[in-house]
């Protein structure tokens, strides 16, 4: 074994070997592969091997779609073919409306990047698989893409080609423990010696948590046994002529895939079990769990009246394997929250149907630092401190219970509600709020008109239209109090605080104290990687002179990660999260100023508090952070208050409200609104994958002030001009909002993409945001959006449709 390289790969499934050859493609050599086993012992060698164009996002339709160039190229190897049946075609049924309609969204999506599905009737997927029954079937979606691999043989292949670009493959090597030194390298100990590594890939399947323990964290991933079974000869197969299509049934929760002239039956049933919560045996490798299809029985009988072939057929064998999941169902593939040189990729419940992709994807990350997608949809740190294992064992549950049933847009399940609540949680949950869920937090979505209230799913506009409408013209003439639990707070200290920051941030920082600015961070590729609000705080008796850095609740880790990775050494800089310990109450709207005044002492006039202030201040008796700062568009005020004293603050300014009118709204209220101003989300508009040039952002960068993190790249990338633009849409439709990922066509061509859409219903306007080809993003131009699988007009118009000169909120 080598006694130094440039990466270590722990783990040789799919994820590992995918990762490796990944690395070699992008031109690393100096590469090992530590395996405990042998290659595919884990949960790959028993996997079902489907391999879908399917995803329900762009990033993850993209990175199937190379997995499948990549296996047919391995396929077609003649030094090392991968028995690869591609192209049978897959059907995923429906039963309702609502998923047909969320299954002609996908289609949109999935248009953009250059891949057809197709929505077809009843009819005809009984036509394309003719071993199915059309009772209570309305249709379903194909993807002519659709097909299955061997699993052991893909591995096997992976590792041969990286092997022959200079790759090392250690088997039967356990990994015992992992060091890390000062310079943020690692030692990586086993039972066959050690070995020095720059970066290490925790890509351990089942066992990530064992590996994950050597480097003193945690990853939310839990093991669910899963169960299929291989069926006799059918002779309807036989006689078909062709393979069947692969069938995947929300209805009754199983797939079929063909095996030779038998079909290969998985479940998903709703009696399912965890797996290894209290630890893993050692010897537990290419190894299966106790077979038990009583538990499966109810799906079953659904299977078989869907596909009556299959009462009338033998059983062969029975496979009954653990399977991962994360708290999203989505893989965990990047950088190790809290970690530096430190990755994953676990978490992969589809892992050989999609691993080509992931490992793809983590190579251009530990290369090149970002891949070519924005990849926050499988990003480790989506998660923060409250994913831990038992709480992803309960949704895993619930993926598992739901495997074929997408997410409909605004759908909460119910497990493991409340991981992250405050003082004020039951007090708002007892005037009728419902919750979303942003980073764990329980957040206010809207107020409900009646107890018994519970909009349709589906991708129309809903119940909670009018009742968000009410609460948008409230604010908008009177006053509005809202809470926004978990936003991402960093206290920065030090004499070298704004010089830090300068160079961190793409514009000019404002040194004042007492004042708020907004900024943009690149990433080393000049394009964008986070977005902040800088209050400059004076020294009080609360603290010593600080910055205080807000972002998006769900980059917590994420922009706490890029601040710590950027410190010089000997630079006198502190960073502290606050985000758990304070809380945002929001006050917006014409008579908030009238309010603050009535419970908080002090000049809070336009000309003592300006828009952009910040100051120290008490509601009532509690402490609090005032500042003057609006995503509404209304004169509005962030009260930051310690959790402790959040119940007091709460209580004041609903005292002091209650003679003008003071109201509830939710987070509903506030996108609407933020869609009328032209404010963007981190993650839905503001993305890596583009430039602040191309988001709009042209204001917010000073290429002249001197360095910051990716200058130079973001001067080469203007040179070269956009690659796309964001611009914002008038949509002709009153029924439906765009969806993000909806497909924007001229001439048939698609064109751009939509991020975020939204009713505005001070502008009483249907709104949109997308990126765009640059030639189409003039205001006035006439686009078409494939809106669920209708066409509707979409027309370009100037960003800030509502007060664009910010006459309301600055009072």
């Amino acid at each position: 074994m080598k006694s130094r390289t440039k990466v270590a790969v722990i783990g040789g499934g799919i994820a590992g070997c995918s990762t490796l050859y990944h690395l070699t493609e992008e031109g690393w050599s100096d590469v090992v592969l530590i395996e405990r086993d042998e290659l595919t012992s884990g949960t790959t060698w028993h996997s079902a091997a489907q391999v879908t164009n399917f995803g329900m996002n762009q990033t993850m339709v993209g990175l199937k779609s190379h997995s499948i160039a990549l296996y047919k190229k391995l396929r077609d190897d003649p030094d090392y073919p991968v028995g690869y049946h591609h192209g049978d075609g897959g059907i995923r049924l429906a039963n309702t409306p609502q998923q047909m309609q969320g299954y002609a969204h996908f289609a949109s999506m999935a248009r953009g990047m250059g891949v057809t599905y197709e929505v077809i009737d009843a009819a005809e997927c009984a036509r394309r698989h003719p071993l199915i029954s059309t009772d209570n079937l309305l249709g379903g979606l194909w993807d002519g893409e659709d097909g299955d691999i061997d699993p052991a043989q893909l591995c096997q292949a992976l590792a041969f080609h990286a092997r022959r670009a200079g790759a090392e493959v250690y088997r039967h090597t356990n990994v015992t423990a992992l060091t890390q030194h000062a310079d943020d390298t690692w030692t990586v100990e086993t039972d066959k010696g050690s070995i020095d590594a720059d970066i290490v890939v925790n890509a351990c399947g089942y066992r990530v948590n064992e590996v994950g323990a050597m480097m003193g964290v945690h990853h939310p991933v839990a093991s669910m046994e899963h169960q299929y079974f291989f069926t006799e000869d059918i002779p309807a197969i036989v006689e078909a002529g062709h393979r069947m299509p692969l069938l995947r049934c929300p209805i009754s929760d199983y797939y079929a895939r063909q095996e030779k002239n038998g079909l290969l039956v998985g479940f998903y049933e709703q009696d399912c079990r965890t797996w290894g919560m209290d630890g893993i045996s050692p010897g537990f490798a290419n190894d299966l769990c106790p077979d038990d299809l009583e538990r499966v029985m109810d799906v079953l009988e659904g299977a078989f009246a869907r596909m009556p072939a299959l009462a009338e057929t033998g059983i062969k064998r029975i496979v009954n394997g653990p399977i991962t999941y994360t708290i999203d169902g989505a893989p965990l593939v990047g950088q190790i929250p809290g970690k530096r040189n430190a990755y994953c990729i676990i978490g992969l419940r589809a892992g050989v149907g999609e691993g080509g992709g992931h490992g793809w994807l983590l190579a251009q990350q530990i290369v090149h630092g970002e891949a070519q997608y924005d990849t926050w949809c499988i990003d480790p740190r989506r998660f923060t401190g409250h994913a831990n294992v038992e709480l992803t064992a309960l949704k895993a549950i619930e993926d598992y219970q739901n495997e074929f049933r997408f997410h409909f847009p605004h759908e909460h399940r119910p497990a493991g509600r409340g991981a992250k609540t405050t003082p004020l949680t039951p007090i708002l949950q007892a005037e009728g709020a419902a919750f979303t869920v942003v980073n764990g937090w329980e957040r206010v979505d809207y107020i409900k008109p009646q107890a018994d209230f519970h909009p349709t799913l589906g991708f129309d506009f809903d119940e909670t239209h009018a009742v968000v409408a009410a609460e948008v013209a409230h604010v908008h003439s009177a006053v509005g109090l809202c809470e926004v639990n978990g936003f991402n707070r960093i206290e920065i200290t030090g004499t070298d605080r704004h010089r830090f920051l300068d160079r961190m941030l793409c514009g000019r920082v404002t040194r004042k104290d007492d004042r708020v600015g907004l900024g943009y961070l690149l990433n080393h590729h000049g394009r964008i990687k986070a977005e902040a609000t800088l209050a400059n705080l004076p020294a009080s008796d609360r603290g010593p002179a600080r910055v205080w850095y807000g972002a998006a609740a769900a980059s917590e880790t994420h922009d706490m990660d890029w601040l710590r990775a950027h410190l010089d050494p000997g630079e006198d800089v502190n960073l502290r999260s606050l985000t758990n310990d304070q809380t945002i109450l929001v006050l917006a709207g014409p008579k908030a100023r009238d309010v603050l005044s009535a419970c908080a002492r002090g000049d809070w006039s336009a000309d003592a508090f300006p828009w952009l202030s910040v100051r120290e201040a008490f509601i009532g008796f509690a402490p609090a952070t005032v500042m003057g700062v609006s995503f509404s568009g209304e004169l509005a005020y962030e009260i930051h208050v310690p959790n402790a004293s959040l119940y007091a603050a709460f209580t004041a300014l609903r005292h002091a409200g209650a003679a003008f009118d003071l109201r509830l709204f939710g987070a509903r209220a506030v996108d609407s609104m933020r869609m009328e101003k032209g404010f963007l989300h981190w993650k839905a508009d503001l993305l890596t994958e583009f430039t602040p040039y191309e988001t709009g952002l042209d204001r917010f960068v000073t290429l002249q002030k001197g360095p910051f993190v990716g200058r130079d790249a973001l001067a080469d990338l203007a040179a070269a001009g956009p690659t796309r633009q964001l611009v914002s849409l008038r949509i002709a439709s009153t029924t439906a909002p765009a969806h993000a990922g909806g497909s924007l066509m001229a001439q048939d061509r698609v064109v751009g993409t939509v991020t975020s859409g939204a009713w505005g219903h001070r502008t009483d306007l249907n709104l949109a945001y997308a990126f765009v080809d640059p030639d189409q993003s003039a205001p006035g131009t006439d686009l078409t959006l494939d809106l669920c699988g209708t066409a509707v007009a979409a027309t370009v118009i100037p960003p800030s449709p509502f007060d664009p000169g910010h006459s309301r909120m600055r009072g």
